[in-house]
């Protein structure tokens, strides 16, 4: 049994934790939520006022957090207090230059440290099969390992510290250039009279076809765990979305990396947020390409 500090215990965070607790590890959760709290002493966790409290018997840390300021913050009043050696696990999706720093910090002050974003949303938070993608150096790395198999299903050492955030803002990126792409193609078939379900079974198994059409399709009606069927409830925020494409292009610009479909991604989502419908899910983008939102 390892005594764990999880700080943030938020919609991904939770569930995490709540699977290190669940595979025998005494996890000591700290979050700004009461509510969220309660839920992790619920499975069998405790709870901390502070980082800094939670952080003094912690063999592990691992944080979610929203943007690099937090990591930062959480860090420095870590650091000041976690016994050498102790391994940080930042699973925040943050920009590159941050968690570099944050991390080249730990392991100067002693400790070892891997940023570790993931992929798969809420679902695979709670079920244990997210995808991580882990920076830092091979020893850091061996040590994260068996708690990101924890909570995941595919773990994967992405290079030195800061890879992780770069497989994570790419991907993302990705995701939402082939979102657009899927939704534009379904409101194309319905504008030109093509039902979503037969351009589905049509295009699913074409040249088309991909996991935005396939797994998370955008149109209601095909893919009937998809949030278009639950009225676009988030499993990934549309907020989310374009905190990760902003974080995108930060990295263009600082790699001098031309991303034209990533910009103009970032600028469709940033309509979503302008209309106050950024809570809605990322797949309802598709509301806004055919005017309904």
């Amino acid at each position: 049994m390892t005594n764990i500090a999880f700080i943030g215990l938020g919609n991904m965070g939770g569930p995490m934790a709540a699977n290190l607790v669940k595979a025998g590890h005494a996890v000591t959760g700290v979050d700004l939520s009461d509510a969220a709290k309660e839920a992790l002493v619920s499975v069998g966790g405790s709870v901390a006022n502070t980082a800094y409290e939670a952080a003094q018997i912690a063999d592990v840390v691992v944080t979610m957090l929203p943007a690099g300021p937090h990591v930062e913050a959480v860090y420095a009043d870590v650091m000041t207090t976690a016994k050498p050696g102790t391994l940080f696990i930042d699973s925040s999706t943050i920009d590159v230059p941050t968690a570099r720093n944050v991390i080249a910090k730990a392991e100067e002050a002693g400790f070892y440290m891997v940023d570790a974003p993931v992929s798969g949303g809420t679902a695979a938070a709670e079920a244990g099969t997210l995808t991580f993608m882990t920076g830092g150096t091979s020893t850091a790395f061996e040590k994260a390992e068996p708690y990101l198999d924890i909570m995941g299903k595919n773990v994967f050492h992405a290079g030195d510290a800061g890879n992780g955030q770069v497989a994570k803002v790419a991907n993302n990126m990705l995701l939402a250039i082939s979102m657009i792409g899927t939704a534009e193609a379904f409101n194309l078939a319905e504008k030109l009279g093509l039902d979503a379900q037969t351009f589905f079974d049509i295009s699913s198994t074409a040249s088309g076809q991909c996991w935005s059409m396939t797994s998370y399709c955008p149109a209601p009606g095909p893919v009937p765990t998809a949030p278009a069927n639950k009225d676009y409830a988030p499993g990934f925020a549309a907020a989310m979305m374009l905190k990760d494409l902003r974080l995108a292009l930060d990295a263009a610009k600082t790699a001098g990396a031309a991303i034209p479909l990533g910009a103009q991604s970032s600028a469709l989502y940033t309509l979503m947020e302008s209309a106050g419908k950024d809570d809605l899910d990322f797949s309802a983008i598709i509301k806004l390409i055919s005017g309904d939102l």
